[in-house]
């Protein structure tokens, strides 16, 4: 089975939590505080498997979850940092989010490094941190951030340089495995092609380029008719479509109306991708009948696109030679393979997390919440004095006490944040 198209959850790990410990031994009379810092999460890696060439691995397993960082210990021990999650995927395959999709990244082979999409959570200070001239016994510590997670889907674009499109049936699999060495399922009924085939193709010495044989399209391809219409976004990185079509007519079909039905489905699809440039290849013309075919009229149609036309045969493997030969001709004059830029923008969170904080009036109530709030309350000893000062600092910087007057608050109303209330006093 081919799987081109999967949404995962991924989950990167937590960070450790900071340890609240003092240093206690015999002949040491101000050992002073020594808890250790917490560890990192893993973060969830993407990285390119070039041996495979389908989503199938997802198939079954959708989630993906990180190991949390240790907790720091005394004597200033840290907390072991978790191993990255590796997450294996086919080259040219595409990171979105879920619910937007938005590109993240494209895992492509000219690119090829590792990409972490979610990171660990960073490890909490332990408590020897907080020690100053005025605070010498902090009894509180940091814990560990959340890691990030969210929901993607991967999409899997084939790199292949050169695409065979064309109605099912036309020969497309054959002259791909005539002019590579890739040996595709061949036979004689329709839809025989159940996902793309990818072959290089040699033209002498090093050079060469990656063919891919794309499932026959058929009418309404574009809307989700037929076998081969999940398997469009597989034409998008091809530089040049070689457009097959059956010149025998061995089942009836007019090759105009074919190319004019292939290029309305590419239209479609993608304006950009019907654009293309495309070489016309009437492949099966050992088999041709003139008597059948009116050839003029076919030709002049080639020739009114502006089209290049090749007569090929997969069978007795006439044309073939010239065939290769003009793609790698055209090929050096085009662009490279596209490559889709991430549509998240490098100072934008897209996911969870972040400063954000939310204020509101619930029965005379302030309800103030936010994550950073929520990671930052586990970090507070709230029958501390000395912890309960700094909490209030942070509140302070962090613009909360001006956010809760811009709401309305003011002294002697009750503000809660995770279930701890307090009378507002400014």
């Amino acid at each position: 089975m081919f799987v081109d198209k999967v949404k995962i959850y991924i989950r990167a790990g937590d960070g450790g939590n900071g340890a609240i410990s003092f240093r206690r031994e015999k002949y040491v009379s101000h050992g002073g505080p020594d808890g250790g810092d917490g560890g990192r999460g893993g973060n969830i890696v993407f990285r390119i498997d070039p041996g495979s060439n389908t989503l199938l691995a997802f198939r079954y397993k959708r989630k993906f979850i990180a190991g949390n960082g240790g907790n720091g210990m005394g004597a200033k021990f840290h907390g072991a940092t978790a191993d990255d999650l590796v997450i294996l995927v086919p080259p040219g395959t595409i990171i979105r989010e879920a619910e937007s999709g938005r590109i993240i990244h494209d895992m492509t082979e000219n690119d090829g490094a590792d990409f972490i999409c979610a990171h660990g959570g960073r490890g909490g200070w332990g408590n020897r941190h907080f020690a100053t001239a005025t605070r010498q016994v902090p009894m509180f510590a940091k814990n560990g951030t959340k890691g990030e997670e969210m929901e993607v889907t991967l999409e899997l674009k084939m790199l292949a340089d050169v695409g065979l499109i064309g109605y099912p049936s036309v020969g497309k699999s054959s002259i791909l495995s005539c002019i590579s060495a890739a040996k595709p399922k061949i036979a004689d009924y329709h839809f025989t092609t159940l996902s793309p085939n990818l072959g290089v193709v040699s033209t002498g010495g090093e050079e060469g380029f990656v063919a891919a044989d794309i499932p026959g399209l058929i009418e309404g391809a574009a809307e989700g008719a037929g076998l081969g219409h999940a398997f469009l976004r597989h034409v998008d990185r091809c530089r040049l479509l070689l457009h097959v079509v059956d010149i025998s007519c061995f089942e009836g079909r007019d090759p105009i109306d074919d190319i004019k039905l292939i290029n309305t489905e590419l239209e479609k699809y993608s304006p950009e991708l019907a654009k293309r440039p495309q070489i016309i290849i009437a492949n099966k013309c050992d088999s041709l009948d003139r008597d059948v075919v009116d050839i003029e009229a076919f030709e002049a149609f080639v020739e009114e696109n502006g089209w290049e036309l090749l007569y090929v045969s997969a069978a007795t493997g006439e044309g073939l030679d010239e065939m290769v030969r003009l793609a790698a001709e055209k090929l050096r004059e085009l662009p490279p393979i596209t490559i889709y830029e991430s549509e998240i923008s490098p100072d934008e969170e897209y996911v969870s997390s972040g400063k954000q904080t939310t204020v509101r009036n619930e029965n005379g109530v302030y309800v103030v919440e936010g994550e950073w709030l929520f990671n930052l309350m586990g970090q507070i000893n709230f029958d501390d004095y000395e912890s309960l000062n700094y909490f209030q600092k942070i509140l302070k910087n962090s613009g909360v006490f001006e956010l809760l007057e811009e709401k309305g608050c003011r002294d002697g109303d009750t503000v809660s944040m995770y279930e701890f209330e307090f009378d507002y006093v400014k």
